[in-house]
C-alpha cells in the first residue's frame, strides 16, 4: 500500500471553535494526524510526502474558482481590515438575498462561502488545504500506476466541502478531487464510498448529476445529525446523475449488527455500478468513543470494513476524514489499512 502524508499540517491550527454556544478548543486540531503517524509508525507503515504537485487545476475541476481565490486571500483581507484572531462568518445570504454579488468587506466574502460557523480559517489554512488535496490526487496517481491500494492520511478533511463553500471542518474536497482525477485520467466510471458518520455532502453536490461516477454514503441520519439539510435517503441525484447517488442514513447508536447490512447495500451498488476505481472517504467517528459521533463500532469493525470493501477487488484510494476520538484514532486507522489489506 502507498501512503501520503504532508506532515506540515501543523500549519493550520486555529485557536478554536464555535460548539454549542461556545468557544471551545478544534476538535479538528493537529494532534489527529500526528496520532495517525505515530500509530503507522508502530505497524511498520511508511509514507511518502506528495511527491508530485498536481496544481491547481484537479482541484478547479470541482471547485469554483471565486471560491478558491477567497482561500487564497481571505486572511490578508482579514488582517488587512485589523483583525488578528481566527477568521469567523458574520452573516450568510438568505432565502431572497443575492448571491451573485460578491461583496468587497471581508466579513461579506467569509458570509458568501462559509455555511456554518464552526470551521475556522488561520493563518495557514489554504497551504494545508491544498498540501491535503495534493496528498489525495497523488493516492489517485499511484492507482493508475498500478497499486492496488494507497492511502492519504493529511489533515484538514474534505468531504463537506462544497463546490464553492466550505464547513464541517473542510476546504478543499479531497476526495472529489481524487475521483474527478481519475475521470481525467480516462477511467470511465468512478464510485466513492463515504463511511464517515457525516454525510459527505460536498462530495454528493460536486457529482449530483453526473452518472459518471456513482456516490454512496452510509452515515448518521441528517434528520438529527450534522449536515441536516442533506443525505436524506430520497436524494438520487438529478438529471443524468438520477439514481447515481446512495445515501443510506442510520439511527444514533447504530452497532456492527446495523451498519453491516448497510455496507453491503452500498457495496453491492457499486458492484452493479462497474466502477474501474474507488475512492473511499474513512471517518473514524464512527467508533464508539468518538466525541462528535453517535455510533457504537468497535475497533474490530474498522478492519470488517476494510476486508468488505478490499472484497470488490477494485483499485482503492482511502483518504481519511473525520475522526476524533484521538488516543484510539491511529490505532483505528491501522485497523481499516489492515482490512484494506488481508482480502486483497
Amino acid at each position: 500500500m502507498q501512503i501520503f502524508y504532508a506532515d506540515h499540517h501543523a500549519h493550520h491550527d486555529c485557536a478554536g471553535e464555535i460548539k454549542d454556544g461556545e468557544l471551545k478548543p478544534c476538535f479538528e486540531n493537529p494532534t489527529r494526524a500526528d496520532a495517525v503517524e505515530k500509530s503507522l509508525k508502530e505497524a511498520s507503515y511508511s509514507w511518502l510526502p506528495p511527491t508530485t504537485d498536481f496544481g491547481l487545476d484537479p482541484i478547479l475541476a470541482v471547485h469554483e474558482a471565486g471560491y478558491i481565490t477567497f482561500l487564497q486571500t481571505a486572511w490578508a483581507h482579514w488582517q488587512d481590515a485589523g483583525r488578528s484572531g481566527d477568521i469567523f462568518p458574520l452573516c450568510w445570504p438568505g432565502d431572497g438575498m443575492r448571491r451573485d454579488v460578491s461583496p468587497e468587506n471581508i466579513d461579506g466574502k467569509i458570509g458568501l462561502y462559509a455555511f456554518d460557523s464552526g470551521t475556522p480559517i488561520c493563518a495557514g489554512t489554504y497551504d494545508v488545504a491544498y498540501q491535503g488535496a495534493q496528498c489525495a490526487l497523488n493516492a489517485a496517481q499511484a492507482l493508475l500506476d498500478g497499486e492496488s491500494q494507497s492511502f492519504a492520511f493529511s489533515r484538514p478533511p474534505g468531504h463537506h466541502a462544497m463546490p464553492g463553500q466550505y464547513g464541517g471542518y473542510c476546504f478543499m474536497n479531497n476526495a472529489a478531487i481524487a475521483a474527478q482525477h481519475l475521470r481525467n485520467a480516462g477511467e470511465a466510471r468512478v464510485a466513492v464510498l463515504d463511511v464517515d458518520y457525516h454525510h459527505g455532502n460536498g462530495t454528493q453536490a460536486i457529482f449530483y448529476d453526473r452518472s459518471d461516477v456513482f456516490v454512496t454514503n452510509i452515515h448518521s441520519d441528517p434528520i438529527n445529525e450534522y449536515p441536516y439539510f442533506m443525505g436524506h435517503a430520497d436524494e438520487t441525484g438529478i438529471g443524468a446523475g438520477e439514481g447515481y447517488n446512495l445515501n443510506l442514513p442510520l439511527p444514533k447508536g447504530t452497532d456492527w449488527q446495523t451498519y453491516e447490512p448497510a455496507l453491503k447495500t452500498a457495496l453491492d451498488r457499486i458492484r452493479e455500478f462497474s466502477a474501474s476505481k474507488l475512492i473511499v472517504s474513512f471517518g473514524a467517528d464512527t467508533y464508539k468513543e468518538d466525541p462528535l459521533g453517535y455510533f457504537k463500532l468497535e475497533r474490530e469493525n474498522f478492519t470488517q470494513i476494510g476486508k468488505m470493501i478490499a472484497g470488490l477487488g477494485l483499485p482503492t484510494a482511502t483518504i481519511l476524514e473525520g475522526g476524533y476520538a484521538i488516543d484510539e484514532l491511529g490505532n483505528n486507522v491501522v485497523a481499516m489499512l489492515r482490512g484494506l489489506e488481508g482480502a486483497q
